[in-house]
């Protein structure tokens, strides 16, 4: 989700929501400092231009504990992120900074693989640079992502405890809960003050959420609550003296009470607060400059110049192609009736759910895992190159499930200390069709997410804001294709399976349709839940959360269709033009192995490796 945050280009999550020779993280400063890196004797243009983008690189992931820990670097792993203009200003000036060192470089001299470097970090830095016009246009907390629940979410995900410092940087960070979520408060206050605050409806979320976090053991008398638990079971397992576990114990469990509780309770008071405040206009359009922003969150997300009109008219034609297909599937399964009937007969008959208890989302899992050991055991006949970093499948955290997407991939650590994972939300289990699992577990874990993501990040010879950067049209594009190519090796050999496809697809088709129409159009809530309810088998729970998901992240929706239907033409022009010299597997190679890219990128790189095999 790949779902996010304003993060640096380092792109860390995702989210949402992606490869072949394991980095081995840095674990101190010094072991790239800026200072140093960019002293080393470089024996060629090139050489000293990727000198230059690890110095940036790690410049900035030194400036943000966040994306330390992501990397599996503990140099600051008692620290949080500032979050204040002033970090934002820093952020400004490093980037304007990096911009300049980079054009003292010889761009005539450099390399194919570093020009292409060079082109793609020169064009993120100036975009970085125009889009700070924007950077209050966002919604610091909602029900997808947020400073509330990112604290949870990274100490339990992310934050790995080896030893006693780990341990006690841990409970550093719980320590500095208070102070950032003070600063939540005063960028949430900001905003207010310019008339951009996120709509009434996801207010109950962010305060469900917040309240879920300081709930339990030790804060009350309940169960252990989730980061209690996390210390607790993390500690248990060193290899530790009782009492240096118990002085833990304790510090981690005053930390809570004292720090971490008294915070939450007062973010939740100011978000009760600010929710009256709050209305139900929902369009990005209501923003200040809002049209403007949403243009260029558009031409961002998706890396072309299609305008909200093109992108909405492309998903009405997908709707009505997919629903074609559709109909064909209904022929083979001997179904009479209409699309609608179709839909409401796939939506609500028994047999395509588990039940609603702790054994059905066990199987759930199960068959989860069952499924992308099959495709993982048949990998050779697509791919030439794949992926060291194992991937594991995992429930939801409690805490977050209610608010969290159906499911998202989280990238492995560039150390192995931590797999790639792909979470299942099995919260509402009649949002997660039997018919579903197949698209679902080939999109966020393999052939999809973790084969792209892991696959950059073990990449070499390629710098790391590369590795570890991306561009959501080519990472979310990629996902979606990954739903469909397997379909052409045999998969989905259940119709109802095959109808589960069609309608991932179909729901990316509406998602270009509807996001456009709340951002651009002034779509209300309810039109746009009743659009999905209307043109897909969905649950209207699926509605409601999309919905909700499009109204805070404006334009992100839009990557999916739009980075397939691309990788689909770039595919069939490659076939055209090779024939039988057309191997899948070359195909797929060419385009991972320069790690995300924006489309037109992609498309230069196909165009190149045809000429060369024509």
């Amino acid at each position: 989700m790949p779902i996010k945050t304003k993060i640096s280009f380092i792109a860390l999550s995702l989210s949402f929501c992606l490869n072949a020779s394991v980095y081995a993280a840095p674990t101190a400063a010094n072991d790239l400092s800026p200072s140093e890196s960019v002293t080393q004797k470089a024996n060629s243009e090139s050489e000293k231009a990727n000198l230059l983008f690890e110095s940036i690189f790690m410049e900035n992931v030194l400036a943000s504990p966040i994306s330390q820990t992501h990397l599996g670097i503990k140099t600051d792993y008692d620290k949080w992120d500032e979050m204040s203009d002033a970090a934002t200003d820093a952020q400004l000036l490093r980037t304007k900074k990096h911009l300049s060192q980079l054009k003292t470089l010889k761009v005539g001299k450099l390399d194919r693989q570093t020009t292409l470097s060079y082109q793609l970090l020169t064009q993120k830095l100036e975009q970085e640079i125009k889009d700070d016009q924007w950077r209050y246009h966002s919604y610091p907390v909602n029900q997808m992502y947020g400073g509330h629940s990112q604290i949870a979410s990274l100490l339990i995900n992310q934050h790995q405890i080896s030893d006693v410092k780990d341990a006690k940087a841990y409970i550093s960070r719980l320590n500095g809960v208070s102070k950032r979520l003070v600063q939540l408060q005063t960028a949430l206050e900001v905003r207010a003050d310019k008339g951009i605050i996120a709509p009434k409806f996801v207010f109950p979320y962010v305060i469900s959420d917040s309240k879920n976090i300081v709930k339990g053991a030790p804060f009350d008398e309940g169960k252990d609550s989730a980061l209690w638990a996390d210390f607790k079971r993390k500690v248990n397992a060193l290899s530790i003296s009782s009492d240096e576990q118990q002085q833990l114990l304790s510090a981690a469990k005053a930390a809570l009470v004292d720090e971490v509780k008294p915070a939450y309770d007062k973010l939740i008071s100011y978000m009760i607060k600010l929710e009256t405040k709050a209305d139900t206009r929902d369009g990005a359009w209501k923003f200040p400059h809002g049209e403007s922003y949403y243009n260029n969150a558009l031409e961002r997300t998706t890396t072309t110049k299609m305008s909200a009109n093109d992108i909405h008219k492309l998903g009405l034609s997908e709707v009505y192609r997919i629903h074609t297909e559709m109909r064909d599937i209904m022929k083979k399964v001997n179904f009479e009736g209409s699309l609608q009937e179709f839909f409401a007969f796939m939506r609500d008959d028994q047999q395509f759910y588990y039940t609603d208890t702790d054994q059905g989302r066990q199987a759930y899992l199960q068959e989860a895992i069952s499924l992308i050991d099959t495709m993982s055991s048949r990998l050779d006949e697509v791919f030439k190159v794949k992926p060291k970093a194992p991937m594991i499948v995992k429930q939801v955290e409690a805490f977050r499930e209610k608010s969290a997407g159906k499911a998202f991939y989280n990238n492995p650590s560039p150390d192995g200390s931590r797999p790639g994972t792909y979470y299942a939300n099995l919260y509402d289990m009649k949002a997660m069709p039997k018919y579903q699992m197949e698209a679902l577990a080939y999109h966020e874990g393999t052939p999809g997410h973790h084969m792209q993501i892991a696959i950059a990040q073990e990449l070499e010879g390629v710098p790391k804001f590369r590795k570890y950067g991306g561009y959501t049209a080519y990472i979310e594009g990629w996902g979606l294709y990954s739903e469909y190519f397997p379909k052409e090796m045999g998969m989905y050999a259940d119709p109802y399976s095959d109808f589960g496809r069609l309608a991932m697809e179909l729901w990316r088709a509406c998602r270009l349709v509807v996001d456009t129409g709340i951002h651009a159009k002034k779509w209300t809530r309810e039109e746009s839940i009743n659009y999905y309810t209307s043109n897909t088998p969905n649950a209207e729970s699926d509605a409601i959360k999309m919905v909700e998901r499009h109204i805070v992240m404006p334009s992100q929706a839009t990557a999916y269709k739009v980075g397939m239907l691309k990788l689909l033409e770039l595919r069939a022009k490659a076939q055209t033009a090779l024939g039988d010299k057309f191997d899948i597997r070359d195909f797929h190679t060419v385009v991972l192995q320069n790690g995300p890219v924006p489309l037109d990128v992609l498309e230069s790189e196909i165009a190149l490796w045809i000429k060369k095999n024509s």
